[in-house]
């Protein structure tokens, strides 16, 4: 049974940073690519960022330059780093991985509030 176990998110005041983690747990073989979404209230959920077992990168335009999305792939873990964060990206953020098992399937995490206020 495979498991996606988020940390990190919290409260932060606008330009200040947050580092979120997931790491991927269970009987695993192989993951492939992992990423991060959000969903902000009565929005759709969408991607923030991804990243290949390789290391190629994907960043949704409105994070690039601030995010980045560092990966350990001995651990099956993808992290986000959160730098200049703005109240817009309140949101809940979810992990993703794309990984095989017995088959390949999708699999998420539990999500994490993050919340920029002053």
């Amino acid at each position: 049974q495979v498991q996606l176990v988020e940390s990190g998110g919290g409260l932060v005041q606008p330009g200040g940073s947050l580092r979120l983690s997931c790491a991927a747990s269970g009987s695993i073989r192989y993951v492939s690519v992992m990423g991060w979404y959000r969903q902000a209230p009565g929005k759709q959920r969408e991607l923030v960022a991804s990243i290949t077992n390789g290391g190629s990168t994907t960043y949704t335009k409105s994070v690039r330059g601030r995010f980045t999305i560092p990966r350990d792939n001995a651990k099956n873990t993808v992290y986000l780093q959160m730098n200049s964060l703005e109240p817009k990206d309140t949101a809940v953020y979810y992990c993703n991985a794309d990984l095989i098992t017995l088959g390949r399937n999708t699999y998420w995490g539990q999500g994490t509030q993050v919340t920029v206020s002053s």
